[in-house]
Protein backbone atom coordinates (compact mmCIF):
# COMPACT_ATOMS: atom_id res chain seq x y z
CA UNK A 1 0.00 0.00 0.00
CA UNK A 2 0.75 3.19 -0.99
CA UNK A 3 -0.38 6.89 -0.28
CA UNK A 4 -1.34 8.56 -3.41
CA UNK A 5 -2.18 12.05 -4.40
CA UNK A 6 -4.41 13.09 -7.35
CA UNK A 7 -5.10 16.64 -8.01
CA UNK A 8 -7.20 17.59 -10.82
CA UNK A 9 -7.86 21.00 -13.06
CA UNK A 10 -11.38 21.15 -15.90
CA UNK A 11 -12.21 17.55 -15.51
CA UNK A 12 -15.88 16.30 -15.73
CA UNK A 13 -17.49 15.58 -12.60
CA UNK A 14 -18.09 11.67 -13.55
CA UNK A 15 -14.78 11.54 -13.09
CA UNK A 16 -14.31 13.48 -9.88
CA UNK A 17 -16.96 11.29 -8.58
CA UNK A 18 -15.11 7.83 -10.03
CA UNK A 19 -12.14 9.40 -7.84
CA UNK A 20 -14.23 9.97 -4.76
CA UNK A 21 -14.99 6.06 -4.58
CA UNK A 22 -11.36 5.63 -4.25
CA UNK A 23 -9.88 8.81 -2.29
CA UNK A 24 -10.66 11.41 -0.14
CA UNK A 25 -11.42 14.35 -1.36
CA UNK A 26 -9.81 16.95 0.57
CA UNK A 27 -9.67 20.02 -1.12
CA UNK A 28 -11.70 20.81 -4.23
CA UNK A 29 -10.30 18.87 -6.71
CA UNK A 30 -7.64 17.27 -4.51
CA UNK A 31 -7.77 13.46 -3.63
CA UNK A 32 -5.74 11.06 -1.18
CA UNK A 33 -5.24 7.96 0.06
CA UNK A 34 -3.37 4.78 0.70
CA UNK A 35 -3.76 1.89 -1.98
CA UNK A 36 -2.28 -0.63 -3.58
CA UNK A 37 -0.41 -0.62 -6.64
CA UNK A 38 -3.32 -2.53 -8.41
CA UNK A 39 -6.19 -0.22 -7.68
CA UNK A 40 -3.40 3.34 -8.44
CA UNK A 41 -3.10 1.65 -11.88
CA UNK A 42 -6.93 1.29 -12.07
CA UNK A 43 -7.54 4.66 -10.76
CA UNK A 44 -4.88 6.03 -13.57
CA UNK A 45 -6.69 3.89 -16.27
CA UNK A 46 -10.16 5.32 -15.32
CA UNK A 47 -8.17 9.15 -15.37
CA UNK A 48 -7.19 8.55 -18.91
CA UNK A 49 -10.67 7.59 -20.34
CA UNK A 50 -12.33 10.43 -18.32
CA UNK A 51 -10.30 13.39 -17.89
CA UNK A 52 -11.21 14.70 -21.21
CA UNK A 53 -9.75 18.15 -22.32
CA UNK A 54 -8.41 18.45 -18.51
CA UNK A 55 -5.33 17.72 -16.77
CA UNK A 56 -4.48 15.57 -13.77
CA UNK A 57 -1.17 14.63 -11.92
CA UNK A 58 -0.67 11.47 -9.46
CA UNK A 59 1.87 11.29 -7.15
CA UNK A 60 2.73 8.84 -4.95
CA UNK A 61 5.44 7.48 -2.30
CA UNK A 62 7.86 4.86 -3.50
CA UNK A 63 11.22 3.57 -2.67
CA UNK A 64 13.15 5.65 -5.09
CA UNK A 65 16.01 8.77 -4.52
CA UNK A 66 13.42 11.07 -4.43
CA UNK A 67 10.71 8.43 -2.16
CA UNK A 68 7.71 9.52 -4.55
CA UNK A 69 7.16 9.05 -8.07
CA UNK A 70 4.24 10.78 -10.44
CA UNK A 71 2.67 11.09 -14.16
CA UNK A 72 0.45 13.54 -15.31
CA UNK A 73 -2.06 13.81 -17.93
CA UNK A 74 -3.28 16.73 -19.93
CA UNK A 75 -1.80 20.19 -21.24
CA UNK A 76 0.00 21.67 -18.54
CA UNK A 77 2.64 24.70 -18.27
CA UNK A 78 4.62 22.12 -16.08
CA UNK A 79 6.37 19.32 -18.05
CA UNK A 80 7.77 15.89 -16.42
CA UNK A 81 11.54 15.87 -17.03
CA UNK A 82 13.99 12.94 -16.16
CA UNK A 83 17.38 14.28 -15.12
CA UNK A 84 20.05 11.39 -14.35
CA UNK A 85 17.02 9.22 -12.89
CA UNK A 86 15.34 11.73 -10.92
CA UNK A 87 11.82 12.87 -12.08
CA UNK A 88 11.82 16.66 -11.96
CA UNK A 89 9.29 19.63 -13.28
CA UNK A 90 10.21 22.20 -16.05
CA UNK A 91 7.94 25.32 -16.89
CA UNK A 92 7.23 25.67 -20.49
CA UNK A 93 7.13 29.30 -21.34
CA UNK A 94 3.54 31.50 -21.78
CA UNK A 95 1.95 31.74 -24.92
CA UNK A 96 2.09 34.48 -26.41
CA UNK A 97 -0.76 34.69 -29.71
Amino acid sequence: MAMITVVTEAVPPRLRGRLAVWLLEVRAGVYVGNVSRRIREMIWYQVTELADDGNVVMAWSTNNESGFDFQTYGENRREPIDVDGLRLVRFLPVDSD
